[in-house]
C-alpha cells in the first residue's frame, strides 16, 4: 500500500523543481547547531528543500523536508518551529539549473528555525547526506557553505533571547 500511495504521490509532482524552498536552522537551547553534508557536493548546510507542491505551505515543506532528512519530527511538543519571516531570494548555480524550469533562474526561500531541548541523534537520508554534526552557533555560521545559511544562524544568540 505504502508503495502505491508514494508512486501516486510521485505521479502527482510537478516535473521540475519548484522554486521556492525552505531553511531550516535546527538549535538546542544552549545554541548548539546541527549541520549535515550534502552527499552531492560535501559542503556542510542546515536542514534544506524545495516545495513538493505549489500548494504545499512553507510550515508543510519545512515539517517534511526536517523528517526526510534528519528523521525529526518537527511537530513533536517538546520542540518549538518557528517562521523568521524572513525570505532570501538567490540565484540558482548553473549547475543545478537543470532541476528547474527553463526559465526559472532564482529560487525564493523561506527560513525557519527548529528549537530543541537538547542535541539529539539523527537520521539522514543517505541519499542527500553523509553525516552530521552539532556546533556553537558560532563554528556552525563559519561552516556552512550558504552565505544565507550562514546568516540565520548568525540570528540566534537573539531568537533565543525572544528578540528579531
Amino acid at each position: 500500500m505504502t508503495n502505491f500511495m508514494q508512486n501516486d504521490r510521485d505521479m502527482q509532482r510537478p516535473p521540475y523543481k519548484i522554486p521556492e524552498s525552505v531553511l531550516v536552522v535546527i538549535y538546542t537551547i544552549e545554541a548548539q547547531v546541527l549541520l549535515i553534508r550534502r552527499a552531492d557536493a560535501g559542503t556542510w548546510q542546515s536542514v534544506t528543500g524545495s516545495k513538493d507542491f505549489e500548494t504545499e505551505t512553507w510550515q508543510q515543506t519545512a515539517c517534511r523536508e526536517v523528517m526526510e532528512e534528519t528523521g525529526i519530527d518537527a511537530t513533536h511538543p517538546e520542540f518549538e518551529l518557528s517562521d523568521w519571516a524572513l525570505e532570501n531570494i538567490y540565484e540558482i548555480y548553473p549547475a543545478w539549473r537543470f532541476r528547474y524550469a527553463p526559465h526559472v533562474s532564482h529560487n525564493k526561500e523561506r527560513v525557519f528555525g527548529l528549537k530543541l531541548p537538547q542535541k539529539m541523534p539523527v537520521q539522514l537520508s543517505p541519499n542527500e547526506h553523509t553525516e552530521y554534526q552539532w556546533l556553537s552557533w558560532q563554528a556552525a555560521a563559519d561552516t556552512c557553505f550558504s552565505p544565507s545559511n550562514a546568516e540565520a544562524i548568525l540570528m540566534l544568540p537573539r531568537c533565543l533571547q525572544g528578540l528579531r
